[in-house]
């Protein structure tokens, strides 16, 4: 894997800047994609010097399905490892009585990354290699009443990753899903987390690098969440739809 470019799609967040570190300290060069990609440039000219490795800036908005194309045309080189870290947590409250804020938490978290990612995919079946990384979450398992249009973006994305890695198994092609469940971060700052439940991102991006290179299919960064979704999952619909999770 060592030199092999690395595209990190939303590379502002707290997951992708560990990322982001975790790769070029392996001696990858770097693709930073993002809105706003100007506020990168310091990130980037940094970890090109401190780990000897390429590392460029490209403004990406995950809500231009139309700019898609261009963007991947433009940079240096087609990578070898896509990751997709766009996420946008959003307010139930606000969602449930806002469909424009919805609308945004819902394209944030499926519609673009879904469409770029699969634009990302044809062009690495051709090539006949690559590794696509998607982040969804845990929220995704089962749709809960505190956080269920998020969840439900998530849950799309989910699935279309298990599509994909099912239609590209057999093209060189690996993509593997990312459920981190919580993770002390900007998007979760002032949120009450349970220390057992919650990741670092450094944490989160040294699991996700260790995954990638023994070609994991889909994993919980922190094991316990296998076992907490699974029972969130078991529970029969008539007593779930009473309980507030």
């Amino acid at each position: 894997m060592t030199a092999q470019p690395v595209l990190i799609i939303g590379a502002r967040s707290d997951i992708a800047m560990a990322l982001a570190r975790r790769y070029a300290a392996a001696g990858h060069d770097l693709q930073l994609a993002a809105r706003r990609s100007e506020g990168l440039a310091a990130d980037a000219a940094d970890l090109a010097l401190r780990h000897g490795v390429k590392a460029s800036v490209h403004e990406l908005d995950i809500l231009d399905a139309a700019s898609f194309g261009p963007f991947l045309d433009s940079l240096p080189v087609l990578p070898a490892t896509a990751i997709c870290v766009v996420g946008v947590l959003g307010e139930q409250a606000v969602s449930e009585a806002d469909p424009a804020a919805a609308t945004l938490v819902i394209r944030s978290n499926y519609e673009g990354p879904a469409l770029l990612t699969g634009l990302i995919a044809n062009r690495f079946a051709e090539r006949g290699s690559g590794t696509i990384i998607g982040i969804s979450s845990v929220a995704g398992d089962r749709g809960r009443a505190s956080n269920y249009v998020y969840g439900s973006a998530k849950a799309g994305y989910t699935a279309f990753l298990s599509g994909l890695r099912n239609r590209l198994s057999k093209r060189g092609v690996h993509v593997m899903t990312v459920l981190p469940g919580f993770v002390r971060t900007r998007m979760t700052a002032g949120m009450d987390l349970p220390l057992r439940l919650t990741a670092e991102p450094d944490a989160v991006a040294e699991g996700i690098y260790q995954a990638a290179a023994k070609r994991r299919d889909v994993i919980y960064v922190k094991p316990i969440w296998r076992l907490v979704m699974t029972v969130i999952r078991a529970i029969p619909e008539r007593i779930f739809k009473g309980t507030s999770l």
